[in-house]
């Protein structure tokens, strides 16, 4: 199923650290997130290498079980629940972080910190339990 497992393994490891990361942020207060640009670089750079580190465990899924290649990363996830190995659910909430991602990438200078903060502290539970999923996999 799972063609480089050694790439999974590191992609696995990746995710697992960046997590430890994201935990580890979700002290940092709202006004700090907004006033310290380190604070802030910091929370970005956890979320991004998480977000990523899913979608790259995903691709190696996908070619594993030859399932259709995704357009975008957002329908990666989507490919995953139709090959029966993500609930709906998780599906749709990893689309919605993949789609966070690209804001992350690409329009960095028009983040909106009250959004962000949101996500710090409320959507690490969705990759951990894409994070359980994968291991069960494995």
């Amino acid at each position: 199923m799972i063609q480089d497992k050694e790439g999974m393994l590191g992609h696995l490891r990746e995710l697992r650290a960046a997590l430890d990361d994201w935990e580890r942020y979700r002290t940092i207060t709202l006004e700090d997130l907004k006033t310290n640009r380190d604070s802030m670089n910091m929370v970005l750079h956890a979320m991004l290498v998480a977000i990523q580190s899913a979608i790259d465990i995903s691709n190696h899924l996908i070619a594993g079980k030859r399932l259709r290649k995704p357009v975008t990363y957002r329908e990666t996830f989507e490919i995953l629940h139709e090959g029966g190995l993500i609930s709906l659910q998780l599906s749709e909430s990893m689309s919605d972080l993949a789609g966070f991602r690209n804001v992350l990438v690409h329009i960095y200078w028009k983040l909106d910190m009250d959004e962000i903060y949101g996500i710090l502290q409320n959507d690490m539970e969705t990759l951990k339990e894409f994070e359980k999923r994968i291991i069960e996999m494995f």
